[in-house]
């Protein structure tokens, strides 16, 4: 299977895990501001930190769940820096997966511009390089959180979430498929 067909197969999973979420607890992340949102991924990318410098893991959770947890989160992102947060679930799981399926489409879109660019660089990379980047990635967006977005030559958050969500799918596709 091809990178690109590697991302679709990740995504894939990744989507039908948001969908099973969204019929047990419903759209309840539309009342998450930004940078909640934000704060929920530095959990869980701080968490696979973590587990790969300890090594074990107590609560009997690998690495793959927190990244597809970051994929997920990512796009959460998306659609709140989008929509705005809202003051209660205002979203029906069909509207939810809708824009699910846009983000992850614009996601795909850039990773293939970029593996292009870079001629799958990503390969020759560890999975805690990824872990480090989204972690980097996550201060950066913590910082022009702060700033209110007024950057002065820096991608906004939205392109953050896009790269935290495309080094997450990295990760995966290496744990799911080897190197």
């Amino acid at each position: 299977m091809d990178t690109q067909g590697q991302f679709e197969q990740i995504m894939k999973e990744c989507r039908e895990l948001f969908a099973k979420k969204l019929h047990d607890y419903g759209a309840a992340w539309r009342i998450m501001r930004p940078a909640s949102v934000t704060d929920q991924i530095f959990i869980k990318a701080n968490r696979i930190r973590s587990l790969e410098v300890k090594g074990v893991s107590l609560v009997g959770e690998g690495i793959r769940p927190e990244f597809m947890a970051i994929v997920n989160y990512s796009i959460v992102g998306l659609i709140q820096l989008e929509l705005g947060y809202a003051d209660a679930e205002d979203m029906a799981a069909e509207c939810a997966l809708e824009y699910y399926d846009k983000y992850a489409g614009l996601s795909l879109a850039l990773m293939l511009k970029k593996n292009h660019d870079y001629d799958e660089a990503w390969r020759g990379m560890r999975i805690s390089s990824y872990t480090d980047l989204i972690l980097m990635k996550l201060y950066r967006t913590k910082q022009i959180e702060a700033l209110a977005g007024q950057t002065l030559v820096s991608e906004g958050v939205d392109a953050n979430y896009m790269d935290m969500m495309n080094y997450a799918v990295f990760g995966l596709i290496k744990l799911t498929f080897g190197e």
